[in-house]
């Protein structure tokens, strides 16, 4: 019993918003499994689903393979797959069935499945892992071939018993991440993602993962599989991988998938230095925090190691939902770190949440000022999403009714009841969009008019770009006020 095909849940192809970006990013959290199983002995395949068009894909692989384990492991890196996307969900039903009706024994990690390990067993899973699962799965595979059928004794486990539903104690987080071997990137049909990015971006970018988990508490964040605990690589250890992926793969770019990256004391200082001593240019996106951003040093190191675009969690631009959040940070450090950002040649973006409960127009009206006076480089807009094991889930579990997750990635539904109707959140979407491009033109008419040496053809597009995004944004707010007086 020695062959695992490894698969995920995530369908590119049914989450329409990310299909047209076609800008996808491998399993990292798959292929981790993938080379600690191989490493002890399993003979490992991948069924990547990313560019699948149908669950049912899977028949001919497994009938090809005959896989004794059959291995659903999502992304535990990826927002995506945190997210619980209900077309995923469907789609991993359907391949646990189809595998388990081939005689693999059938298991499962993901985001979704820790929250809802009972209705995975019910739809054909043989078991459940709970949590940060690369060690569970090695004991529980080595228990299953010794013939052993008690599993009480395995922590992060969930599986059914006499028709009973048995959840096992947690399993510790892993403290030593440098114990683990690099993902088995080999697995990838690395030509599929080069292409897609080619295309759609003009580069190649892979995804990398330098901690695990995230020790601040923003009571709508859920941390199913590493929790609050935050452990991190060394510097030594991810440059060796970066150095793989730039030698064997010919990347261009790398997004590093960490909720909180370089948050170690002089970590990225370390990664700076390495990365000049081995003679590594590679640029790089992160995602970080406003508070941590807001100290100079800490900027600048990032810029020299190659960070050229930073994703922070502004939220929003009024103090009172910020605290209502539990972000710990303060619309004054928002501003700070964006400067900060901007001096060094780094992009800022941020990730913008509209309708947590207690928002009211006015708060709305400083989010959008926020916006439009420290223009970042990218905005993603989103609605309150509530997941389970948040403080946020558990003050509006009682208004969610049949509908508990988005069916893809660009649904934004309002699953509770708010200051206005759900049909007013997706067009104050459509409204912070347009206005924002809108000011994004004004910012390139007024710097071409300031630095007429300047001018090159990208500025005049952006600057003529008014034209269109002026009146699209004036009739974007006559919808919203409509809306607004439902």
């Amino acid at each position: 019993m020695n062959n695992i095909l490894f698969s995920h849940s995530y369908f590119l192809r049914f989450d329409p918003k990310q299909w047209s970006l076609g800008q996808p990013y491998a399993p990292l959290g798959t292929l981790y499994a993938a080379a600690l199983m191989r490493e002890n002995g399993y003979n490992v395949s991948l069924f990547d689903t990313m560019f699948v068009e149908d669950p049912n894909r899977v028949i001919p692989v497994l009938e090809k393979t005959h896989p004794d384990f059959f291995v659903i492991y999502d992304d535990g890196f990826n927002y995506l797959t945190k997210m619980c996307l209900t077309n995923m969900r469907e789609a991993a039903f359907s391949m646990c069935k189809l595998a388990k009706a081939r005689g693999c024994t059938v298991i499962v990690s993901s985001s979704d499945s820790t929250d809802r390990y009972e209705e995975y067993l019910n739809e054909g899973a043989d078991f459940v892992i709970i949590g940060e699962a690369e060690h569970t799965l090695l004991e529980l595979t080595e228990h299953i071939k010794s013939g052993k059928n008690n599993y009480a004794d395995i922590m992060g486990l969930a599986y059914m018993h006499e028709v009973k539903v048995i959840k096992t104690p947690s399993r510790p987080v892993l403290k030593d991440l440098d114990s683990l071997p690099l993902p088995a990137w080999d697995l990838v049909n690395m030509n599929q993602y080069r292409e897609s990015w080619l295309k759609n971006a003009g580069y190649f970018s892979l995804n990398m993962s330098t901690t695990r988990g995230c020790p601040f508490k923003c009571n709508w964040c859920a941390k199913p599989i590493y929790g609050n605990r935050y452990n991190s690589r060394s510097p030594k250890n991810v440059v060796k991988e970066i150095k793989l992926l730039k030698e064997t793969y010919h990347i261009d770019h790398i997004w590093f998938s960490d909720d909180i990256f370089g948050l170690k004391p002089g970590w990225v200082l370390e990664l700076s230095g390495l990365l000049k001593e081995e003679n590594i240019a590679i640029r790089f996106k992160i995602q970080s925090r406003a508070d941590l951003l807001a100290e100079e040093d800490i900027v600048k190191a990032l810029a020299m190691a190659g960070c050229e675009n930073v994703w922070i969690g502004a939220e929003s631009g009024s103090q009172k939902i910020l605290n209502a959040m539990d972000k710990g940070i303060t619309v004054e450090q928002i501003h700070t770190a964006t400067r900060l950002m901007k001096k060094e040649g780094i992009k800022p973006s941020f990730f913008i949440q509209f309708g947590y409960p207690g928002e009211h127009k006015e708060d709305i009206e400083l989010t959008i000022n926020m916006i439009n006076e420290l223009l970042p480089f990218e905005i993603g807009i989103s609605v309150s999403y509530p997941l389970p094991g948040t403080v946020f889930y558990e003050r509006v579990k009682s208004d969610l009714k049949k509908k508990t997750n988005w069916t893809d990635s660009d649904e934004m539904a309002l699953m509770f009841t708010n200051t206005f109707p759900a049909s007013y959140y997706k067009q104050l979407h459509q409204y912070v969009h347009k206005n924002y491009h809108k000011h994004l033109a004004k910012n390139s008419l007024f710097k071409l008019m300031k630095n007429p040496s300047h001018v090159n053809m990208d500025s005049i597009k952006k600057a003529l770009s008014g034209l269109y995004y002026v009146p699209a944004t004036y009739i974007e707010k006559l919808k919203l006020n409509q809306l607004e007086r439902v």
